[in-house]
């Protein structure tokens, strides 16, 4: 028995996985609503990401994610490389994408014929910093990617990465992302069981949730710029440290 795909109607994305997005009488948020990208600068790499999607081969793991994920190309490429390369990984990280978009992109390019045993998402923080989505909006955006993720990959473990702390002191930004990681930590257990449930024909489990940005935050609370030099992006080191955490869960 296969997950059933997201079906768009009539601008809702209504999710058959046994688990639903919230209900509301008024349009859904912005969070929900698969969007193309808009900026000319980054067109272009969206573009990239559905041909990877399209025409890469089939492969153990899949990343997908925003700016974070796509800078495995440039400040994380040594670890890239040196860990996650020999796996055959496809990175499908676009910078500045919010959930909305990455629903888009597997819209346009679903991730099923890449055959993945194991899919690393890293989203949500975009929808915060951007303003576009509160809270409760951006977990229900990273709620519907990872679903239709499990819908796409009905053999693949969806790995979703708590969403990493940012700015370089307490802030009220860090405050909604430790509420959003507390909530999908909670919801995982929930979702694996409700999929179960259902039938779900691969022994792998559906879905996991990794805390790997809790290792970039001082003893004083404090991010240092060695780990996030603009306290947002990784450092070649901090991609190190995600980089070993990945090869923990999926190299085996």
């Amino acid at each position: 028995m296969h997950l059933a795909l997201v079906v768009p109607v009539a601008g809702l994305v209504l999710f058959a996985c046994g688990f639903s997005a919230p209900s509301s009488a008024s349009a859904p948020p912005s969070s929900l609503v698969p969007a193309a990208r808009t900026d000319a600068w980054a067109i272009a790499r969206e573009k990239e990401c559905i041909r990877r999607a399209k025409e890469s081969e089939p492969t153990k793991v899949v990343f997908v994610g925003d700016s974070i994920t796509q800078a495995w190309e440039d400040p994380g490429k040594a670890a890239w490389d040196k860990y996650i390369a020999p796996m055959g990984a496809v990175n499908l990280g676009n910078s500045g994408d919010r959930t909305e978009n990455v629903l888009y992109r597997l819209a346009q390019a679903p991730l099923t014929r890449l055959a993945p045993e194991h899919v690393v998402l890293l989203i949500g923080t975009n929808n915060l910093g951007h303003g576009t989505s509160n809270a409760t909006e951006t977990l229900a955006g990273v709620q519907a990617v990872a679903e239709l993720l499990v819908a796409q990959c009905p053999n693949a473990t969806v790995h979703i990465i708590e969403t990493f702390p940012r700015g370089e002191k307490f802030n009220a930004m860090r405050g909604d992302i430790l509420q959003i990681n507390q909530a999908l930590r909670a919801w995982v257990p929930a979702a694996n069981a409700a999929i179960t449930a259902k039938g779900r024909e691969s022994a792998r489990m559906p879905l996991a949730i990794h805390a790997v940005g809790d290792a970039f935050v001082s003893p004083d609370g404090s991010i240092s710029k060695d780990v996030m030099p603009d306290a947002l992006h990784l450092s070649p080191a901090a991609y190190e440290t995600w980089a070993k955490a990945v090869v923990e869960v999926v190299g085996k």
